[in-house]
């Protein structure tokens, strides 16, 4: 998920767009009040985050997120119209991650933000999941239940990481088409539905735990 903070509806809705084109999800805030509100709901794995804004600065709502435990780390790149030095210096030295200046190009922009992601993925690797008997090491490309090890093809593998990494979120069908085979496969047929329902009988009564969410894709739940 990825949180941008535009007041600009046009430039708010290009971006969202232009994000989920390419297989990211995105939501977008005109006002920090709404981004924070949900913040609190929901922790993105980046945020594009423009400086002009009401309520308050781009610089202050990058300021908070720097200072809070558990957002220190999390990825931020500056969209502003701004273009001066002093004001990239002041982003940067504020812990943001990127700056890009407008008017941008969207290949630019998910260039930007591929690479910002690229940078945090040897800190992701190490991430383990563990839910009931599910066990699930990214990094070693291990899978068990109850301790015994389950053989999954590698698409199989990616949609369960993904869908371990956004536990509780529902991750629409076009997200996991373009996660996982990317943007140039059909999305009508029934790939994806083929692969978790194999998914699901390979994980036996762990994989109770992937739900479909009809009409809108699939999520995982905790409490299995």
């Amino acid at each position: 998920m990825i949180y941008l903070l535009e007041d600009d509806d046009s430039i708010r809705k290009l971006v969202i767009y232009g994000l989920e084109s390419q297989g990211y999800e995105g939501k977008g805030f005109g006002t920090p009040s709404e981004f924070w509100k949900a913040m609190g709901q929901q922790r993105p794995e980046l945020v594009l985050l423009d400086i002009m804004l009401p309520e308050e600065d781009g610089f202050s709502v990058l300021r908070k997120l720097r200072s809070a435990a558990d957002t220190r780390d999390l990825p931020v790149i500056m969209l502003t119209a701004k273009n001066s030095e002093y004001d990239r210096v002041i982003g940067l030295d504020n812990g943001a991650d990127d700056f890009v200046s407008k008017p941008f190009s969207m290949l630019e922009l998910v260039a930007r933000v591929r690479a910002v992601l690229r940078r945090g993925k040897p800190r992701e690797a190490e991430t383990e999941y563990r839910l009931g008997a599910l066990y699930v090491s990214p990094k070693r490309h291990v899978v068990q239940v109850d301790g015994a090890d389950v053989l999954l093809t590698n698409k199989e593998f990616e949609i369960l990481c993904l869908l371990l990494e956004h536990t509780g979120t529902v991750l629409t069908r076009n997200v996991l088409m373009d996660r996982v085979w990317g943007c140039e496969f059909e999305r009508e047929n029934r790939t994806l539905d083929v692969h978790i329902r194999t998914l699901r009988a390979k994980l036996g009564e762990v994989g109770n735990c992937i739900e479909t969410v009809r009409g809108v894709g699939y999520k995982i739940v905790n409490g299995q």
